[in-house]
């Protein structure tokens, strides 16, 4: 039986010329048997609307030509639906792309796209944990203090920005470091009871972190029905300096200032203002953070191959439960 894609691109938006490569992708995936369907966007929201189009239609997978918060965008309508999520990563870091070992767009890399559909037409489905943080739902991470508030200053980025997207969070948080004195949380993680002074802390749903330069959650599995929270104290610029260091460094694993907490629930409060960032992506919040992860919740087409240790079960083929 063919599989039925419906693929999601935006002539207008990101560095290079979406529509022939998306065109040239979908070719490819037409010479491995695939029917596809290409559907141009012009927002976030419609994403959201073509992705529960591609659930209505009963299509296989959704493939969206862009980065992670573009995908962020289309889990809504596909949590608990037989759509799987695919990437073509033509965004600005490709963070999940780089967690499942595709290639990502660039300058020097004119024919990754057509590689990754080749990567994704003999791929596999696996289930995948969703976090669902304030009512909305994330694939990546979640995170307030000192990442949330570069994550709010920065965005939204004109095109010409992304061309230099790790260098200018790199910037902002040079820029914003002397002035961060941490941020006060209380709250609960699966019924314990946190509080103090703290950097910045991050609900982790993969491994790798900041643009995909770093791994953040070296342990972390993508279907266990549990999330790493990393909490990091601090009260000064100089502890924000040594944690950003650290964890570019992989040192922050054995920080006495750092704790991972394995979890499946927690809420964060605070009385200063909370900055929230949902995979990459501004977020308004008002006080509190409740996050609770749905285990398995959303079905993704990933490479055959690919990096080895991120799900406890193994893949199974198109059209087969996972």
């Amino acid at each position: 039986m063919e599989p039925r894609a419906l693929i999601a691109y935006n002539p207008a938006a990101g560095r290079f010329p979406s529509r022939l490569l998306t065109e040239r992708s979908a070719r490819v995936l037409q010479r491995f048997g695939w029917r596809t369907t290409l559907a141009q966007t012009h927002s976030g929201a419609h994403i959201t609307e073509l992705a529960a189009q591609a659930v209505e239609g009963g299509m296989d997978v959704f493939i969206v030509v862009g980065g992670d918060g573009s995908l962020n965008y289309a889990l809504p309508p596909l949590l608990r639906s037989r759509t799987a999520l695919a990437v073509l990563p033509a965004g600005t870091a490709n963070v999940w792309a780089q967690e499942i070992g595709l290639p990502g767009l660039t300058w020097t890399r004119w024919l990754a796209l057509e590689h990754s559909a080749r990567l994704l037409a003999q791929g596999r489905i696996q289930a995948v944990d969703v976090g669902l943080c304030n009512g909305r739902p994330f694939l990546l991470w979640s995170g307030v203090g000192l990442d949330g508030f570069i994550v709010h200053r920065i965005e939204p980025r004109k095109p010409w920005e992304k061309h230099f997207a790790v260098l200018q969070y790199a910037t902002a948080a040079v820029m914003h470091l002397p002035k961060w004195r941490g941020l006060p949380l209380e709250g609960s993680v699966d019924g314990e009871r946190i509080g103090g002074q703290f950097i910045m802390a991050v609900a982790s749903n993969i491994r790798l972190y900041a643009g995909g330069i770093t791994v953040l959650s070296p342990q972390t599995l993508l279907d266990d029905g549990e999330m790493d929270l990393w909490l990091f104290s601090g009260d000064s610029p100089w502890t924000a300096a040594r944690h950003a260091f650290d964890v570019w460094a992989g040192r922050h694993v054995a920080s006495a200032l750092v704790r991972r907490m394995a979890c499946r629930e927690f809420t964060l409060r605070s009385a200063d203002p909370l900055y929230l960032q949902l995979d990459g992506e501004p977020v308004a919040t008002h006080g509190e953070v409740h996050m609770r992860v749905l285990p398995r919740a959303l079905r993704v087409l990933v490479p055959a191959a690919m990096p080895s240790g991120l799900f406890s079960r193994p893949a199974q083929p198109l059209g087969v439960s996972s």
